[in-house]
């Protein structure tokens, strides 16, 4: 929404927007393209876009390690006419974006990584707007194709974009396609592998409401499900396009009673067993699955989550570490791990600078001795006061 109200022309108001360290680094680099952003009453902000003609930046865009503003961004970028840096920490240039350059190469801009294999810092400098057919690899991620959707209806002929295959995290697609119809941009998905934005269209401002992250609103339905108490999320809508969604659908497949009313969703475990769970879709929700995973009986097996070795950290290599920790048996593979319930012991949890490591193991302290989060602070990429509400409870 951040973005879309950015490229507008006019002045959108966005309300519930989280004030978070990935919503900062965003913030920060759209004002560094020229949009005035600026906080009206609580979590409400007003955004002046620049109209799709990003301003020029000579200093590098530091984006830390926010893969989704890195990705969004290069495309945004590539709607302009000097070069922009981006870059961030260490972890984040270690991250892919080879194959979100080769797209843009495609289309005649320059976009070229400084880092090890295409990896950040990145340089992109638009110019052409002609736009047409590209091909992209979406294996690794999902946000190559959102960020080709954004900037497409600003090409002179839109962009035809032909996927290798059906991209990971596809539900974020259907997210991003949504909020630009919001702002009156037309995109469509043809099939599977292909997807067409129609050119020289603009985006309207106007009002708008976040709603909110079901990535976030998983560790509390993992809670009820390891704890025995239903806990009741607010403000949630069973119709929401968010991919997450299903965590609740797993988590009720896991043996949890589910508790749904007009705007809250609760959950509560009962007898816990294992299944087989494909989670290519949905890979925020695997360090909490994987987490309640450890105490139900019998065996959990979770498949096609090879782009999880390509987040914040290494999540399946960092979960199969943190979980042998307490005494859990865990195997794992390129794509998968397989968690076989037990009873988990209190550990000393390495985070590996991961939000969702952090949360996803601290829902066991609730019920074991032991636990110990290093790190903690790291929550605050993408849920600043989870402690706040994790202490309540």
């Amino acid at each position: 929404m951040l973005i879309c109200a950015a490229l507008s022309c006019g002045t959108s108001t966005i309300a519930s927007l989280l004030n978070s360290d990935d919503i900062s680094l965003t913030m920060a680099a759209l004002a560094n393209m020229g949009a005035g952003i600026d906080k009206q009453i609580g979590d409400t902000y007003q955004i002046t876009g620049f109209g799709g003609y990003p301003k020029p930046c000579e200093s590098s865009i530091y984006l830390g390690n926010s893969g989704t503003s890195m990705r969004l961004l290069a495309g945004i970028a590539a709607l302009g006419k000097t070069p922009y840096t981006l870059t961030g920490d260490a972890r984040m240039c270690e991250r892919p974006m080879q194959e979100l350059l080769d797209a843009l190469q495609m289309l005649n801009i320059r976009a070229d990584a400084s880092g090890h294999q295409g990896t950040p810092p990145v340089i992109i400098q638009g110019g052409d707007r002609n736009g047409g057919r590209v091909q992209i690899d979406c294996s690794k991620s999902s946000q190559y194709l959102s960020a080709l959707l954004m900037m497409g209806a600003f090409m002179k002929n839109g962009l035809d974009i032909e996927l290798d295959a059906p991209p990971v995290s596809a539900p974020y697609i259907n997210l991003t396609l949504d909020i630009m119809k919001q702002f009156n941009v037309a995109a469509e998905k043809k099939d599977a592998t292909h997807y067409r934005v129609d050119g020289d269209q603009r985006y309207y401002p106007g009002v708008f409401s976040v709603e909110p992250d079901l990535s976030n609103a998983g560790y509390f339905w993992a809670i009820g499900a390891i704890t025995g108490t239903m806990i009741h999320v607010k403000n949630i809508s069973k119709n929401s396009l968010q991919g997450d969604l299903k965590q609740v659908d797993i988590l009720e497949k896991m043996g949890c009673r589910i508790a749904v009313t007009e705007n809250t969703i609760g959950v509560c475990g009962e007898r816990l067993h294992g299944i087989d769970v494909d989670m290519s879709d949905t890979p925020d929700a695997v360090p909490a699955i994987a987490v309640v995973a450890a105490f139900a009986r019998g065996k959990t097996r979770i498949t096609n989550i090879h782009h999880l070795r390509e987040k914040e950290c290494d999540r399946i290599d960092a979960l199969f570490s943190q979980l042998k920790k307490m005494g859990v048996a865990v195997e794992q593979g390129s794509d998968y791990l397989w968690i076989t319930g037990g009873h988990p012991r209190g550990a000393m949890i390495e985070t590996f600078n991961d939000h969702r490591i952090a949360m996803a193991f601290s829902i066991p302290g609730l019920i074991i001795p032991g636990m110990e989060i290093e790190n903690e602070s790291c929550v605050e990429k993408s849920f600043p006061n989870y402690w706040d509400l994790f202490d309540a409870l």
